[in-house]
């Protein structure tokens, strides 16, 4: 899909690969909104990329509807998706205090696989309404791009909460891209590694070092345009779809 004149949501655009995303797609002329949480940095973000913001917290279901039918709206249309709002705990499943409760499994997996169905399935919706770009080539009308973690595939020691969350995110793509195929959507995840993102990026150098020394190359935290770049291929090439793409530069996690 061409970038230029598209219509984005970057969810999570406040910051970090969000951000990194939501300036990418802006400088390769798609017109975008960055859709964060309430409070967050996303009206300054979106000032400086000539976007607009959309306020949200993708965990309220419904008003994160309403959110993105106003941004919608507001576009004129919806071609593309991106969406890298998430977050986990560190609590085991049997820990000191007893087993890992309910209630917060509950809310990383909201936060998570929920939230990110919810936009998806939203999204789908706008999308299927477009216009198909080059009807006698593609016929294609969307773009949903996921955030899932390489935790999904090896999750460790306290992170089963988020394991589950970001599996569950990997595990849709086939799933949702076959729903979506015959709409000419496609529906593809980016599972990264470490990345300088959030608290990631304030933890002390030698931290980081030992954290990546399991990396094939290079050996660092990954960079949020990094990120953005991968967005960016996904969304011009037609014949990627239906999967999760690890960003991880062959690291693979150990259980702790």
């Amino acid at each position: 899909m061409e970038i230029k004149g598209k219509k984005a949501v970057v969810i999570g655009g406040a910051s970090g690969m969000g951000r990194a995303s939501a300036e990418l797609l802006a400088a390769r002329g798609a017109d975008v909104v960055v859709l964060d949480r309430p409070g967050s940095a996303g009206a300054d973000v979106a000032a400086a990329i000539g976007g607009r913001f959309q306020p949200a917290d993708v965990t309220d279901f419904g008003a994160t509807e309403q959110a993105l039918a106003a941004a919608v709206e507001d576009l004129g249309g919806l071609h593309v998706t991106v969406t890298t709002a998430g977050g986990g705990v560190a609590r085991r499943t049997l820990g000191k205090d007893g087993p890992h409760d309910l209630a917060t499994f509950r809310q990383v997996l909201d936060l998570n696989a929920v939230a990110t169905f919810n936009i998806s399935r939203l999204a789908a919706a706008h999308m299927s309404r477009n216009e198909p770009e080059d009807p006698d080539v593609t016929g294609e009308r969307g773009v949903i791009v996921n955030t899932a973690s390489i935790a999904a595939f090896e999750g460790q020691i306290g992170q089963v909460a988020y394991s589950a969350a970001k599996a569950a995110i990997a595990g849709m793509c086939l799933t949702m891209a076959r729903d979506l195929g015959s709409l000419g959507i496609r529906v593809l995840a980016i599972a990264p590694s470490l990345f300088e993102t959030g608290a990631v990026s304030k933890i002390p150098a030698e931290t980081k070092t030992a954290l990546v020394k399991d990396a094939a190359f290079p050996k660092r935290l990954g960079h949020p345009a990094e990120y953005a770049k991968l967005v960016l291929a996904i969304i011009d090439n037609p014949m990627l779809n239906g999967q999760c793409l690890r960003l991880d530069a062959g690291q693979r996690f150990g259980p702790r």
